[in-house]
């Protein structure tokens, strides 16, 4: 994808402002039914906290916002009642899709990336001297696909390991990268080191720390974004709750579910300076900064 126009870096000497900021939504999770039982997940609210977070995000200078995917919590209508309100958002939009997105008829599977305006499941972009690369966690996967589906068999296969090791993250819920993506993910990385850009990964799943919520495959992802020094912060969804891990100065924050919680939101700006990222909550999101170590 094209860069964002006017979206350039400047010198981090004696920097007061970023050199540019975007936008990060996780989790809105929308559906048109009551709360969960267990009083956590308030999917309805979800319309309205979205519609506030816009409003907040389009005061920002931004040259872009992030969905981490969970747009919806289920039913093929509930993308026709949110996905109209991004319309209000005057600042460029992205997004990538999580296992919510998912359950739907069969007969939809297809048609969820395009829905969402994505251009293909995952992709990459650049801005500045960063490129920003979006994974598909879903790839490989017990929902993204038909029951007859080549994956279906893979992801089967991937699960039983995990729970033959007894592995915290053996869940149906998480999915995995197929070993194409994977190649792609390692291309992408390669293309932005020869570059000269930094690199920051978007996902819904997490990676780091090791939790229930993780890929499938999330070590050889881990190993092999650390090998690069570009490499600079893996930001996803899916946690609700929320995490945060450092690997040698290899940042990896799982931000807030926006879904949870009656009358609190969760979203959040981030400002990248030469030297540092900083996070800026909005609700129940943490403030951070994270410090980027010289290539």
């Amino acid at each position: 994808m094209a860069p964002f126009a006017g979206f350039g870096a400047t010198s981090a000497i004696a920097q007061a402002s970023p050199d540019f900021r975007f936008g990060i939504i996780a989790d809105p999770q929308y559906a048109p039914v009551p709360p969960n039982p267990q009083g956590t997940r308030f999917y309805a609210n979800s319309l309205w906290k979205l519609s506030e977070a816009i409003k907040t995000l389009n005061k920002e200078d931004l040259k872009f916002v992030a969905t981490l995917g969970d747009i919806i919590d289920r039913h093929w209508q509930s993308f026709g009642d949110i996905m109209p309100l991004y319309d209000a958002l005057t600042h460029e939009k992205f997004f990538l899709l999580g296992n919510h997105d998912y359950e739907v008829a069969a007969d939809y599977l297809n048609a969820v990336v395009r829905t969402a305006g994505m251009p293909s499941a995952y992709y990459d972009f650049k801005g500045g001297n960063y490129r920003f690369i979006v994974l598909d966690g879903n790839d490989v996967s017990l929902f993204s696909t038909g029951p007859k589906h080549p994956k279906q068999e893979i992801a089967r296969e991937r699960l039983k390991k995990l729970q033959e090791a007894k592995a915290i993250n053996a869940m149906t819920w998480n999915g995995s990268l197929s070993d194409e993506q994977f190649s792609w993910l390692q291309a992408s990385l390669d293309k932005a080191k020869q570059a000269g850009e930094k690199v920051i990964v978007l996902c819904h799943y997490p990676v780091f720390p090791a939790n229930v919520h993780n890929l499938w495959d999330s070590e050889r992802i881990v190993d092999l974004l650390t090998s690069y020094d570009n490499f600079v912060a893996f930001f996803n969804g899916h946690n609700h709750a929320g995490n945060y891990g450092e690997v040698s100065g290899k940042y990896f924050v799982n931000f807030k579910g926006m879904v949870d919680t009656p009358d609190t939101s969760a979203f959040a700006v981030v400002e990248v300076f030469g030297d540092k990222i900083a996070i800026r909550g909005f609700g129940r999101e943490t403030n951070r900064t994270l410090g980027i170590r010289a290539a």
